[in-house]
């Protein structure tokens, strides 16, 4: 019999320990403004950094709130907060967390996703500590929380209620006890995954990236969302792209009254049907998949003069065309052959670079930033390299990594 092949062979890892419930049991929800001050008070009786995460309704709210806090601190334990359901104002009511929260390091798994449903509702951190990018930076092939506290920790998750409707009340217990064991591992992860940053000489890049993180301000939401509509790339004409437009805007005006996913509204795939047979009648339209349905059939008159509009109007499609940076690369060739030759030879220089450093490429520099660099490039060797990337963001260790070598594929 043949040896195994590698990824076939017997894993020489010891089976993670499964971690089924929080140590000290799930705590309470604190849901009124009584419990939610008297959980601020406990959490400034502990000592050390704050474990932070949120939970969100992604998937079925059109909002990107908190639904549920967690926070746990050494000597305190964790406690679990409802931010929605206490009556009063968010703003109000959470300050008291708030203030003990701006006393002291946030560790939290992937902040960029937490951070702002927690300033929505007044709550910023004043130092962080971001577990999933330090991963990131320590070369780690997954950086989910439940791999890395395998990895690190040697600790099983239970997962499975990550994507849940987090809008639901009464929340279930299940779900609390997951909840609760999110940010049970935080501060114990934060250690761990500290130390494998200073043994690879990356703890000032880290400390970098997570001041960076704690004080980015978003972009302004981007006007051609619609062209992220999943498939789009089947609608081959301007009549089509149009159509996909206003169906789009259409869904999303009516999700975010309603507070719902848009997902939910009309999925990403009808409109693309939809985009591409142009029905012009309601059995016609009725005739596609998803909108046969008894909810489509009362939104028809909706969708149909969405179709009507973009066939009055197709050419808008054109202007409205990536308002905010260069167009996509797949198009540099024909309008800018130059630029395409540019953006090619970064890539390979910058590809060279991760792979020494032992970093993801879009971790060493933002790919966007290359990206408006090699389209707006007019010469002037690293000074110039250097300052375009200074004003579009890059911290100081990315600067250094790769300056000298786009310098060099630019030239």
């Amino acid at each position: 019999m043949s040896d195994p092949e590698p990824d076939q062979a017997e894993s020489t890892e010891p089976e993670p320990t499964p971690l089924l419930r929080p140590a000290d049991g799930v705590p309470d929800l604190s849901v009124s403004a009584t419990e939610i001050k008297a959980a601020a008070e406990r959490l400034a009786g502990g000592r050390g950094p704050f474990a932070v995460d949120a939970e969100r309704a992604s998937g079925f709210r059109y909002s990107n709130r908190a639904y549920l806090i967690q926070i746990r601190r050494a000597g305190a334990g964790t406690v679990l907060i409802d931010p929605v359901s206490h009556g009063g104002d968010s703003l109000t009511v959470l300050r008291p967390v708030a203030e003990v929260l701006a006393d002291g390091e946030w560790i939290l798994h992937a902040a960029d996703q937490d951070l702002p449903c927690l300033a929505e509702v007044g709550i910023r951190p004043t130092a962080l500590y971001d577990t999933e990018l330090a991963g990131r930076l320590a070369g780690f092939d997954r950086v989910n929380l439940a791999a890395m506290v395998q990895r690190l920790l040697g600790l099983g998750l239970v997962k499975g209620h990550g994507a849940a409707d987090w809008s639901k009340r009464p929340l279930p217990a299940a779900w609390l006890n997951y909840a609760a064991l999110d940010v049970e591992v935080l501060i114990d992860l934060r250690e761990a995954i500290a130390a494998v940053l200073a043994d690879q000489g990356k703890t000032a890049w880290a400390a970098e990236e997570f001041e960076y993180l704690r004080n980015y301000v978003a972009q302004p939401t981007r006007r051609d969302r619609w062209r992220r509509t999943s498939g789009i790339h089947k609608v081959r004409d301007q009549r089509g792209l149009a159509a996909v437009r206003e169906l789009w805007t259409a869904r999303d005006r009516i999700a975010q009254q309603r507070d719902i996913a848009p997902g939910r509204i009309l999925p990403d795939s009808a409109i693309i049907d939809a985009a591409i047979a142009d029905p012009k009648t309601v059995d016609d339209l009725m005739a596609l998949p998803i909108f046969g349905g008894r909810k489509q059939r009362r939104g028809a008159a909706t969708w149909l003069a969405a179709l009507q509009a973009a066939r009055e109007n197709p050419g808008q499609v054109e202007d409205d065309e990536q308002p905010n940076g260069p167009p996509v690369p797949a198009r540099w060739s024909k309008r800018r052959p130059e630029a395409a030759a540019r953006l090619e030879a970064a890539r390979a220089a910058l590809a060279e670079v991760a792979q020494r450093v032992a970093v993801p490429m879009e971790n060493v520099i933002s790919p966007d930033l290359v990206r408006r660099l090699c389209w707006d490039w007019e010469g002037g060797g690293s000074q110039a390299v250097d300052e375009f990337l200074r004003a579009g963001g890059a911290r100081a260790w990315q600067r250094e990594l790769v300056v000298p070598v786009l310098a060099a594929a630019l030239g």
